[in-house]
This record gives structure tokens, C-alpha cells and sequence, in this order.
């Protein structure tokens, strides 16, 4: 007895789902401890100059989720390719919570859009702090990418006069050698504008959940069918 055409591609697709979910897990749980750990960022927590609450908020965050996701993951994997009922079950109760949280949240992300926009200035600034502090080359090289993906410069805008243009966006046209947007407004403006994308974003992945969370009890219905005939095969044969 074997698990039929429906059964096996909600097999695979569990897997592939699972596989994504390890390495995001991985990616968010490693950053958060390296963030929370390392000894060029454990003083952010020590420092109240640095204002450092949103940090903080963050990191907890990534450690949580990453740990989560991977619960969730051995739950997954080990329920998809042992086809254990138990586990595909408590695979499938946690899927229903995190797409339902995924969903709150972004609703209150779009709700509460300024607050949520200033928590990432507030972040974006414990990060500056600290790379002024330690000059440490991991968070110049975040500072970098944050600087070139929203074209802006530090805390001030003002080359000449930024701590930290070294990790400024090359100046686009001649007026901005003298004065480039600066970081803090850039996210507060892009966050407050990008509001629906945001929600969307977090609705979608909800989406994503439940397509998983649908394919884990097509699975359970088709292990208990399987289960079933092989009983009935063995209470007819003896």
C-alpha cells in the first residue's frame, strides 16, 4: 500500500517547503546569536546611549523566529518522510499559528505604520552608533547595503561632514556631492509609503503557510487511508 498521486506531490512539496524554512531558520537564528553574542556588538546591550530597545527588540526576534522555524522544520521533515501521523499533526497545529500570527502582524504593521517606522529608525541608529564605536567590518558591510539599497547617507546626509561616508552610496549628480538624503528619513518616508507592500508581504507569507498547512492534512488523510487498507489486508489475511 503506498500513498497515491495527490499524497506523494504533498509529499514533496512538504519537503522543498521544509528545506526553505531550515535555511531561513538557520540564516535569522545565526544572525541573531552572532548579533547578540559577538564581541563587537554585545556592547549595544550594555550601553544606553545607544538606545538601543529597538536592537534589542530585533535580535530577540530573529533568535525567536529562527528557533521556531526550525521546530517547525523537524516536525515537518521528520512527519513528511517517516509519514508519522503524530508529528505531521503538531507540524500542522504550528503552521496554523504562525500563518495566523503572520497575519497580525501585518495588520498591526499597517495599523501602527509610524510606530513600527520609527522602531526601525531607532534601530538603524544603534547600528550606526555601534559601527562609529567599534568600526567593526560586518556592520560597516550592513551599513553599506542599507546606505545603497535606499541611496541615502547617514544620520546627517552631508558627506563632508558624515562619521560614516565611507559606507555612503556613490553621490548621484552634483548636488548631492554636497547633501544626499539622510538614512533616518529615508526609512521613516519609504516605510510610511511602502505601508501596503509591507502588510502584503506579511499576508502573503500567511498564504504561503496555509498552502503548507493544506498539503500537511492532505498528507495526514492519506497516511490514515494507507494505514486503514494495510489493516484491513492483514485482518483478512489472518
Amino acid at each position: 500500500m503506498a500513498l497515491d498521486g495527490c499524497g506523494l506531490v504533498c509529499k514533496y512539496i512538504l519537503f522543498l517547503f521544509n528545506l526553505i524554512f531550515a535555511m531561513l531558520g538557520f540564516a535569522f537564528l545565526g544572525l541573531g546569536l552572532w548579533l547578540r553574542f559577538s564581541g563587537n556588538t554585545r556592547g549595544i546591550f550594555e550601553i544606553e546611549v545607544l538606545n538601543s530597545r529597538a536592537f534589542f527588540m530585533a535580535v530577540t526576534v530573529l533568535i525567536a523566529l529562527g528557533t521556531v522555524m526550525l521546530v517547525v522544520v523537524a516536525f515537518g521533515d521528520y512527519g513528511a518522510c517517516s509519514e508519522k501521523r503524530c508529528a505531521l499533526q503538531v507540524f500542522s497545529t504550528l503552521l496554523a499559528i504562525l500563518a495566523l500570527a503572520e497575519v497580525v502582524v501585518g495588520v498591526l504593521a499597517y495599523s501602527r505604520s509610524d510606530e513600527v517606522a520609527m522602531s526601525i529608525v531607532e534601530f538603524y541608529g544603534s547600528i550606526y552608533a555601534l559601527y562609529l564605536k567599534n568600526g567593526d567590518p560586518v556592520i560597516g558591510a550592513t551599513l553599506t547595503f542599507i546606505h545603497k539599497t535606499l541611496h541615502c547617507c547617514g544620520v546627517t546626509g552631508v558627506p563632508v561632514v558624515e562619521l560614516a561616508k565611507m559606507t555612503c552610496p556613490k553621490p548621484d549628480g552634483i548636488f548631492e556631492h554636497i547633501v544626499m538624503p539622510n538614512c533616518p528619513g529615508v526609512i521613516a518616508n519609504v516605510f510610511d509609503s511602502k505601508a501596503p507592500l509591507v502588510m502584503g508581504i506579511f499576508v502573503g507569507t500567511g498564504a504561503l503557510l496555509i498552502i503548507a498547512l493544506v498539503c500537511a492534512i492532505v498528507l495526514l488523510k492519506q497516511i490514515k487511508r494507507v494505514q486503514q487498507e494495510v489493516s484491513a489486508y492483514y485482518s483478512t489475511v489472518y
